[in-house]
């Protein structure tokens, strides 16, 4: 099979496409011939070496979705669609930068879609993560007021849909004012420019701040997300398209508004129901939602693919094709 391989952190030019020998799957483990895979922050922070507990060589991604290949144990038929993330993907055993990869059957959601693999390769751990970002992290709730900074990345524009079909009135950023209007086309009812100070611009709209707030830049912009949460209110750290996740000298009674909650989400397969997974893929293929922009590349080609993940040349969710 062919696989794209990091022998060690580094530039692009580190990332190898080579032909590997056909993993097999052990009791308890699924082989998916993998049709798409998306990109991730998660990738990137691996092969610049900023990531803990990977060795090397390694095949990088943290999902895919595909068809099962073989299932020793019997339990998933060949040819079922499903879709798989995280559980150690491309840090501890190789990932689904492949045309292969061999999963334990625990983080393998089974669904049945027409949609083409582009689409389908975009969803899992972007709608896993806003899914439990939200639910868990945030509590989110139908009235409710959110702020989304980072709002043109996949993460941010898949929140969007969410925050929207719960009810809530979506606030969500951006650092180029061409992609403003995209926002609104996205659902999005107040985009803002990130001029460093979107709490200002918050508080114009409603003096006491949001609800709740959803921060995927980073530390850097942490403490202005905070500031246009309202008392009671919750931020949930979730992203770092910053690259910068650690907060220094962390004081919490001068760091923390008054009164406003700090929380952070992080999950897994699991976290993500079978029947969720199902309804979005669903739902996007009765015109219903918004899949958002994905701008889809080959394997040969995923050198330029992850240099316009790093450079953050493209919104929305940036997905390969295998096959």
């Amino acid at each position: 099979m062919r696989a794209v391989v990091l022998d060690r952190p580094g530039g692009v030019e580190e990332l190898h496409l080579r032909t590997l020998p056909l993993p097999e799957p052990r009791p308890g483990w699924v082989r998916i011939a993998v049709e798409a895979f998306g990109l991730n922050r998660s990738e990137l922070h691996t092969r610049l070496g900023l990531a803990e507990g990977v060795s090397f060589p390694r095949v990088l991604g943290i999902e895919a979705v595909g068809t099962v290949d073989l299932d020793p144990d019997g339990v998933l038929a060949p040819g079922g669609r499903v879709a798989t993330m995280m559980g150690g993907m491309g840090r501890t055993y190789d990932g689904g930068y492949a045309e292969y990869v061999v999963v334990p059957r625990a983080q393998v959601i089974p669904f049945e879609s027409s949609l083409p693999w582009e689409t389908l390769g975009a969803l899992p751990e972007t709608l896993q993560t806003a899914y439990g970002s939200l639910t868990v992290g945030l509590d989110l709730q139908a009235g409710q007021t959110l702020l989304i900074r980072g709002g043109t990345s996949a993460l941010g524009l898949t929140a969007t849909t969410l925050a929207k079909d719960v009810g809530a009135t979506v606030l969500a950023t951006t650092r180029n004012p061409d992609r403003l209007t995209g926002l609104t086309e996205h659902g999005v009812d107040h985009p803002l420019v990130d001029d460093g100070r979107v709490a200002r611009q918050v508080r114009e709209v409603f003096p006491d701040g949001v609800d709740a707030g959803l921060e995927l830049v980073g530390t850097p912009t942490l403490p202005d997300t905070l500031a246009a949460t309202r008392v009671h209110g919750t931020v949930c750290f979730t992203g770092m398209l910053s690259n910068e996740w650690l907060v220094h000298d962390f004081y919490p009674i001068s760091y923390l508004p008054r009164g406003v909650r700090l929380a952070a989400y992080g999950g897994e397969a699991d976290d993500l129901p079978a029947a969720v997974f199902q309804r979005h893929v669903d739902r996007i293929a009765s015109g219903d939602l918004a899949p958002g922009p994905v701008h889809v590349y080959a394997l040969d080609d995923i050198r330029t693919a992850h240099d316009d993940l790093e450079h953050n040349r493209r919104p929305g969710k940036l997905v390969v094709r295998t096959r």
